[in-house]
């Protein structure tokens, strides 16, 4: 778990942190495998017994007080007692993590008849949803990262493949020969499903395969895959081609539509939901489209794009930023309650509304990918990576702090709890999901005692599938079996940091990647709300304001030399790289207008990218 700080001296008044003009907060990595110094967390057992605070609900640390029968919380003060077994389990400190470091990674025990423990298997389940109203292009280039990813797939995990176009493909891949099964999926909008449930076509456990024993057939039916051609999608709709004689040939004009991307992931999910929480935990869908879906439900109007906004005096960034529908919305909300994370790869040029189908993505726990083209991409190496990383899924996240001050807006794709406050549920994290949040005093004091440190405390709990190797037979003729076990584990983190003794010491101690991460998410959130424009103009008033500040703080510094005003913060070597930052900020598609030729479906990509994960280098174009 990485934490990043804005500042690593906290403004020790409401009238310091007003007057620094410097955005007050932290940007945590939670699934990181050491902190942000590259220490990894004590591990251990038990992390059903660390003591909480009576008052608050802390955790125990090594940074709290120990007296004989109790210990002090080190956010609240709370003098709380030693329940019997706390006690007995401290009277020997080097089995408890907690006792020892301020940063520990526990085991927490898993009911088998909650879906976890080591007697219950929990494979890895990963299903691929091909477009196949595509060009031939497109199709090797996915069949290339299908191939990637095959190769980064852990032994004994379970793959499916499904093509869909006017029509679904689900693959067999268990028997000698890939058999593929048709459900044609209705062209009315209105129509509630297909006329066939998947699981009727074919079984669930049919249609997953162990990728360790049946790679090779998986390959196999990769290379079957083609194209639909527009007759197909024709007849299938009940449109009847129009010809028309050139040079006495007849020719057929191209039909449009067959895309219907919509009704597939919303039979795929209910197909995969039968086997939640008996063959897995999380399934992982890779989506991968070749356009807009133009056909059944969910269907999109793309014609949007081509508005003359200037004309009707409408801003056309804030036009094309809402979604049309919130059918891939409300279709996240179904695949995250069926176990399923979905990842979608758009390769095309073409406008195909991302802001509607970002949802999906984001929303169900998965990342958005977006290709120009299929010759520079790099679609099988980002799969690839992807499928190599490890992740966690079934997370919560609580950031606590001491009484002085409170979390305020946090940032991320994550969901709070309906409950409790400062609570966050996040689908499916990976060891660079990176969520920030901002901080507020809870009154126009500050900090009570500028002598005591601050403090903040992360808690994050979340589930990971981890391989367990059996192996059977004589020794001479060992054959290995896999099977996976579900592990619930509390990571915790917690902080101290000091109050500023005055406003140079806050500037000195700046983090400007963290302070321009937390930037930029209010920038994305004040776009999506107002505009482009608006976004552009709140970067600009920041930087004039921390501009000013700065000056009236060396103005007022008898030790700084006399000068003229300065731009470039050449007193605070932490501020010089701001400017540079916000220019390149300025300067990128997530901020440059419509009319300076910004795709709108980039500016959405970029959007998601850069909500997910924190700045440590900047490429901007």
């Amino acid at each position: 778990m990485a934490v990043r700080a804005t500042v690593s001296r906290f403004p020790a008044t409401l009238e310091a942190l007003e007057s620094c003009a410097v955005q007050w907060g932290v940007a945590v990595t939670p699934f990181a495998a050491a902190d942000e110094r590259g220490q990894p967390p004590t591990t251990g057992s038990g992390g059903d017994r660390v003591p909480r605070c009576e008052h608050c609900w802390a955790y125990f640390s090594s940074h709290c007080d120990l007296e004989r029968w109790g210990w002090s919380c080190a956010l609240c003060g709370t003098l709380n007692g030693f329940d019997d077994d706390t006690a007995r389990r401290f009277q020997h400190p080097d089995a408890c993590p907690e006792l020892n470091s301020s940063f520990v990674d526990l085991e927490i025990p898993v009911d088998e008849a909650e879906g976890g423990g080591d007697g219950v298997q929990a494979r890895p389940v990963y299903v691929a949803a091909v477009d196949l109203a595509c060009s031939e292009e497109f199709l090797e280039l996915i069949k290339s990262a299908l191939l990637a990813a095959l190769e980064a797939l852990i032994p004994g995990s379970l793959f499916g493949l499904m093509t869909f176009s006017h029509k679904i493909g689900l693959y067999d891949v268990q028997g000698p020969i890939p058999v593929v099964k048709n459900a044609f999926i209705p062209p009315d909008i209105e129509e509630d499903g297909l006329p066939v449930a998947l699981e009727d076509a074919m079984p669930l456990l049919a249609f997953l395969a162990p990728v360790d024993t049946c790679k090779d057939r998986i390959t196999a039916a990769l290379e079957t895959l083609r194209p639909t051609s527009s007759w197909e999608r024709g007849a299938a709709s009940g449109q009847e081609e129009d010809t028309v004689l050139l040079g006495g040939q007849e020719e057929d004009t191209v039909l449009l539509g067959g895309r219907g991307f919509g009704t597939a992931m919303s039979a795929l999910i209910d197909y995969l939901s039968s086997e939640y929480g008996s063959t897995f935990a999380l399934a992982r869908v890779f989506a991968f489209l070749s356009g807009a879906p133009d056909y059944g439900a969910g269907l999109l109007d793309t014609r949007r794009f081509g508005e003359q906004y200037a004309s009707k005096g409408v801003d056309a960034d804030l036009a094309l930023l809402p979604e049309q529908i919130p059918f891939y919305r409300d279709l996240a909300a179904v695949a995250v309650q069926a176990g399923v994370c979905i990842d979608i790869f758009a390769v095309t040029d073409e406008y195909t509304d991302l802001a509607s189908l970002k949802f999906l993505s984001i929303e169900s726990g998965g990342s958005l990918f977006l290709y120009a083209n299929t010759d520079d991409s790099t679609l099988p190496q980002d799969i690839y990576r992807l499928l190599s990383r490890p992740y966690a899924f079934g997370c919560v996240l609580r950031l606590r702090t001491s009484s002085d001050f409170e979390p305020g807006n946090s940032y991320g794709h994550f969901f709070p709890d309906p409950q409790y406050e400062n609570v966050q549920h996040i689908i499916c994290c990976d060891s660079f999901a990176t969520y920030a949040y901002d901080f507020d005093f809870v009154h126009n004091d500050g900090f009570s005692r500028h002598t005591d440190p601050a403090v903040i405390q992360i808690a994050f709990q979340y589930s990971v599938i981890e391989p367990v190797e059996e192996t059977s037979g004589n020794e001479s003729q060992l054959s290995a079996s896999y099977k996976f076990c579900l592990k619930r584990r509390l990571r915790l983190r917690t902080l101290q940091y000091r109050p500023a003794r005055n406003i140079s010491e806050i500037y000195d101690s700046v983090d400007p990647e963290v302070v321009l991460h937390i930037l930029v998410h209010k920038v994305i959130l004040e776009s999506l709300d107002k505009g482009v424009r608006e976004g552009r103009q709140q970067v600009h008033a920041w930087l004039a304001l921390l501009a000013a500040r700065y000056n009236e703080a060396l103005s007022s510094d008898a030790r700084a030399p006399p000068s003229s005003i300065d731009v470039d913060f050449s007193q605070c070597p932490q501020l010089q790289m701001l400017p540079q930052l916000v220019f390149a900020l300025l300067r990128s598609p997530l901020l440059r207008l419509h009319e300076e030729g910004v795709h709108p479906d980039y500016r959405i990509y970029l959007q998601c990218l850069f909500r997910f994960i924190i700045f440590l280098t900047l490429n901007f174009c």
